[in-house]
């Protein structure tokens, strides 16, 4: 997604632009910011996840994420095989 002031396609149920998703991102609020790496772990395609994190900023913070189980194993088979 390029227009910023559009929701992205992975946040369908929330009101939210591009934008504000980025802040939430680079934002000091550690709960808003896992559960947004959460839903886009979970939501979004996976060349977009690269978008708006970085490999080690996902590393670093992937203990916390919520994530349903076999997306977390994924994940973490592809964590073992980048490493």
């Amino acid at each position: 997604m390029t227009d910023k002031a559009k929701r992205p396609y992975f946040l369908w149920d929330y009101d939210l632009t591009d934008q504000q998703v980025r802040e939430i991102l680079r934002g000091d609020n550690e709960t808003e910011k896992i559960w947004m790496m959460s839903r886009i772990i979970e939501s979004a395609r996976y060349q977009d996840v690269w978008n708006y994190m970085t490999y080690d900023e996902l590393k670093s913070s992937f203990h916390e994420l919520k994530l349903k189980a076999p997306i977390r194993r994924v994940w973490e088979h592809a964590f073992s095989i980048w490493e």
